[in-house]
C-alpha cells in the first residue's frame, strides 16, 4: 500500500509529515469524526477520474449534521480538495479518505457549541480490500457474535468515525478464526452488512438486499442498484435471516474499498451449486461496474459520475 505523500488539510496541500494534530483533539478521546473512502480510476479514455466524488463529499456533510454540527468548507470546497490531493500525489488510480473531526477544544464530552473543526484528505494506492483470491474467486465470511446498534442508539445513516468501533471488533473477530470478513445482525436478528460493506444476496434470479434501516446507505450499493434497474434485474429491498442467506445461489458485497466482492462460503458452508465459483449474476454486476467506474459503460444518470484529475 502506496501511500501519498502529501494532504489536502483545512484547506491547502501539505506534505504528511508536516501535518500536526494535537493530542487535545476531541474526535481522538470521543470519536467525533466522520469520514468517507472514495476510488480514483484509469480512464479509458486516458487520464484519472475520482468515481462519485460529489455524492461521497456530500454524504459527508450530512454525517457530520448528524453528530450536530458543521464541516467548514463547502462540497464544492472539498471536490476541489479531492481533486488537487490526486494532483499532488501523482496518482491516476487511487483512495481518497476525506476525513472531517472535532479539534482541540474542551476536553469534556460536550465539546461545546462551535468546537474547531479540521478536515483533511488522505491518499493512498489500494488494491482489493478483501484480497485477490477473495476478488476473484469468492471471499469467506462469517456471522459475527457482535451485533449492530439499534437506529436509535448510534445514527446508521452517518458513516462516523467512534461508530466504526462495532466493525473492528467484529472484523477482527472474523479474521482470528480464518475468515475475510463479518457479517453482522440487527438487534432482532436480521441480517445488516459487512464490517464496511452491504449486503446482497441472489435466489432464483432474483437479487435481494437489505433494506436501508440499520445499514449505510452506500454509494456503491445506489450504483448497483441503478445498474440492475438499467438491465431489468428483479430487485427486492427487504430484510433475511441467515437461514436465507446460507440458502442463497449467490452472495456479494458491495463497498467502495471491497467494489464487487463475491462470496463463496458463510459459516463454513458453502454457497451456490457444487464446484462453483463466482455466480452468474455476481460476475455480471462485476464486470460491469469495473467498466462504469472507469468510463467505458454509461448508466442513465451517470453522466457526472466521474470527476476527472487532470
Amino acid at each position: 500500500m502506496a501511500r501519498g505523500t502529501h494532504l489536502w488539510f483545512n484547506g491547502k496541500i501539505m506534505k504528511v509529515e508536516e501535518t500536526k494534530i494535537s493530542p487535545f483533539t476531541h474526535a481522538l478521546h470521543y470519536g467525533t469524526g466522520a469520514f468517507e473512502g472514495i476510488r480514483a480510476y484509469k480512464q479509458k479514455r486516458g487520464g484519472g477520474a475520482v468515481f462519485r466524488l460529489p455524492d461521497h463529499m456530500k454524504r459527508l456533510h450530512e454525517s457530520f449534521k448528524i453528530l450536530g454540527f458543521k464541516i467548514p468548507f463547502s462540497v464544492d470546497d472539498l471536490i476541489r480538495g479531492g481533486v488537487e490531493a490526486c494532483k499532488a500525489n501523482d496518482f491516476e488510480e487511487c483512495y481518497l479518505r476525506p476525513i472531517a473531526f472535532l479539534g482541540d477544544g474542551p476536553l469534556g464530552v460536550d465539546p461545546g457549541d462551535n468546537p474547531p473543526v479540521d478536515v483533511a484528505i488522505l491518499i493512498w494506492e489500494w488494491g482489493n480490500y478483501l484480497g485477490d483470491q477473495g476478488a476473484n474467486e469468492g471471499a469467506r465470511l462469517k456471522i459475527s457474535s457482535f451485533v449492530r446498534p439499534h437506529v436509535n442508539s448510534l445514527m446508521t445513516k452517518g458513516k462516523i468515525s467512534g461508530q466504526y468501533v462495532n466493525s473492528v471488533l467484529a472484523k477482527r473477530e472474523a479474521k482470528s478464526m480464518g475468515f475475510d470478513e463479518a457479517l453482522l445482525l440487527d438487534p432482532e436478528g436480521y441480517l445488516t452488512e459487512g464490517s464496511g460493506e452491504n449486503l446482497f444476496i441472489v435466489i432464483d434470479g432474483i437479487v435481494k438486499t437489505t433494506p436501508l434501516t440499520s445499514i449505510l446507505a452506500g454509494i456503491t450499493r445506489r450504483t448497483v442498484l441503478n445498474y440492475l434497474q438499467t438491465k431489468k434485474i428483479p430487485v427486492v429491498e427487504a430484510r433475511f435471516t441467515r437461514d436465507e442467506l446460507w440458502c442463497a445461489d449467490e452472495i456479494f458485497l458491495t463497498g467502495t474499498a471491497a467494489e464487487i466482492t463475491p462470496i463463496k462460503e458463510v459459516d463454513l458452508r458453502p454457497i451456490g451449486k457444487p464446484g462453483a465459483t463466482v455466480g452468474p449474476i455476481t460476475a455480471q454486476v462485476k464486470k460491469d461496474y469495473q467498466a462504469i467506474v472507469r468510463g467505458e459503460l454509461e448508466l442513465p444518470g451517470s453522466a457526472n459520475w466521474l470527476t476527472p484529475i487532470r
